[in-house]
């Protein structure tokens, strides 16, 4: 029975450990691993999994049950003053026979090896919670972040994506490389919308429902991993047929700032795509 004790501490320490650390190389390898963190980060990830794997190598070097091995052994009375004492000296016993010292001892030995019944119930659903969180981390393909999740995270104030230098970019003409976070920055930033007017975009997103004869343009841009995840959308206009929400779509068209001064695009040309490899922003 301890010997399973013992068995499951060491599953719930080293053996979670290294079944993430699996899980994370195996998304490295495969390339999907910008699924779930930035790309930047990848070598970081990387790196800790496979010194997580080390020392789970490691730690077989250790006999079953060195985890509870507190540093000091009870049953050695030789190494303890204390203990000596109580050994050789004149013990004063209760009205029931016992020496208090030796009952107290006993005492502190049961209360000391028999954990509560509370805490091994909250350690087995914790344990149970978190292996199978790492079994279907391990068993489920890995896939990205659904539109409903972008919807839901959605509070109605566009994040800024990028600082004054976006913007001033985007003035000057030099928008090649921007995504929809970089142009969601720029509509709900701009103090001269006019200065847009005019501008080419080719831009892919995911579709998102927007104003009356209109839909939103929308890519989760991520700064460290999906956590933070955050949805950068920007307003199509289009005379075609609006794709059903979540459909993801290229579209080629002009930045126009209409009569209230906002800026919305106007797609000349709508092309729904497969969902690319890289689904985020970064």
């Amino acid at each position: 029975m301890r010997n399973a004790g013992f068995v499951g501490t060491r599953w719930l320490g080293v053996g979670l450990a290294a079944a993430l650390a699996v899980a994370t190389i195996s998304l490295a390898v495969t390339g999907r691993l910008g699924l779930y963190i930035n790309p930047d980060s990848t070598w970081f990830a990387v790196s800790m999994a496979v010194l997580v794997l080390v020392g789970a190598v490691a730690s077989f070097a250790l006999p079953l049950g060195a985890e509870a091995d507190h540093g000091h052994d009870h049953g050695d009375t030789s190494a303890s003053g204390g203990h000596e004492l109580l050994r050789t000296a004149p013990s004063t016993r209760d009205s029931a026979g016992s020496s208090p010292s030796r009952r107290g001892s006993e005492e502190f030995d049961h209360d000391h090896h028999t954990p509560h019944p509370l805490a091994v119930a909250a350690t087995v659903v914790g344990g149970v919670a978190a292996s199978g969180v790492v079994v279907l981390t391990l068993a489920l393909p890995p896939a990205s972040l659904s539109a409903e999740l972008a919807m839901s995270r959605d509070v109605g104030a566009t994040p800024l994506f990028g600082g004054a230098d976006t913007v001033q970019l985007a003035s000057t003409g030099d928008t090649e490389s921007f995504g929809v976070g970089e142009w969601a920055t720029v509509f709900a930033t701009a103090t001269n919308p006019d200065a847009f007017d005019g501008d080419t975009v080719e831009l892919t997103g995911f579709v998102t429902p927007g104003g009356e004869g209109a839909f939103d343009l929308t890519r989760l841009v991520i700064t460290h991993c999906v956590i933070d995840a955050q949805p950068a959308s920007l307003p199509v206009m289009s005379g075609t047929a609006i794709p059903d929400t979540g459909q993801w779509v290229t579209i080629t068209g002009t930045v126009r700032s209409s009569s209230d001064g906002r800026l919305v695009v106007d797609a000349a040309a709508v092309e729904e795509i497969p969902e690319p490899e890289d689904p985020y922003e970064y």
